[in-house]
């Protein structure tokens, strides 16, 4: 009796047409009543397992729209570029400037996240200090855990800017976005905008808000103040890193 035959063709192809299909789906696909046949077939093939939804859906990597998080949502299904759920957390957490509270991940990540992040401070892989009441998840690393406390510190204690009704967590967590889009330049003259506003001490607390050296901080201010601010360009001619020139032997 010859063996069934499960083409793994079949599941390509429904991936490609429907971008993100479920379990059943796949199974139909396959023409099998057995999981394992469809999870022997995907490893077969590089995919995406949704994050949400209990880990039920699938797709083709080349489908993926993945945001500045690593992270895209289709039909509400939502996937990483991370993997896993507690690999998502755990990349945001140590990615952030000042880490993050429960809320503002999940409102990253529209899933509960409070178990995976147990489950990552348990393994050590995640670090949580207890501030105004709540946990804050930071890295596991002393120094940057340091840091970020710090910075998270600097954002309560910041005053609102313009337009700003109170400087609650949904408030630092767009401010931290805001400035991780901005580039080398902007970011910099942000920073000594924020000094400017802050005053005495204020190149300090602008750097804790941005994680920018205090120096840098200053140089952004000063070019605020002179008005010299290059308009066309993000490094002035002749910065950042010089080309290694080829040496030719003779």
């Amino acid at each position: 009796m010859r063996p069934t035959l499960y083409p793994l063709r079949s599941l390509i192809d429904l991936l490609e047409r429907e971008t993100v299909a479920s379990m059943p789906q796949l199974m139909a696909a396959l023409g099998t009543s057995t999981r394992r046949t469809v999870v022997r077939k995907l490893a077969l093939v590089p995919h995406l397992t949704s994050y949400s939804h209990a880990r039920r859906y699938y797709a083709l990597p080349a489908a993926a729209r993945f945001d500045q998080h690593g992270l895209w949502s289709f039909q509400g299904v939502r996937f990483s570029a991370h993997g896993t759920l507690r690999a998502t957390a755990e990349s945001l957490v140590r990615s952030a400037h000042a880490g993050h509270f429960v809320p503002e991940l999940e409102a990253l990540l529209h899933v509960p996240c409070g178990d995976a992040l147990r489950h990552l401070v348990h393994g050590d892989r995640l670090s949580r200090e207890k501030l105004d009441g709540r946990f804050l998840y930071c890295a596991p690393q002393a120094q940057r855990r340091q840091r970020q406390i710090l910075a998270r510190r600097a954002l309560a204690a910041a005053r609102p800017l313009p337009g700003d009704d109170s400087p609650g967590p949904d408030i630092a967590a767009a401010r931290e976005l805001f400035v991780d889009l901005l580039d080398e330049r902007q970011r910099r003259l942000f920073a000594g905008l924020t000094s400017l506003e802050r005053g005495h001490g204020g190149d300090r607390q602008a750097a804790a808000l941005t994680g920018l050296h205090p120096s840098t901080v200053a140089r952004g201010r000063r070019e605020l103040l002179a008005g010299d601010v290059p308009r066309d360009r993000v490094r002035r001619p002749g910065g950042g890193r010089h080309r290694v020139e080829k040496k030719t032997l003779h």
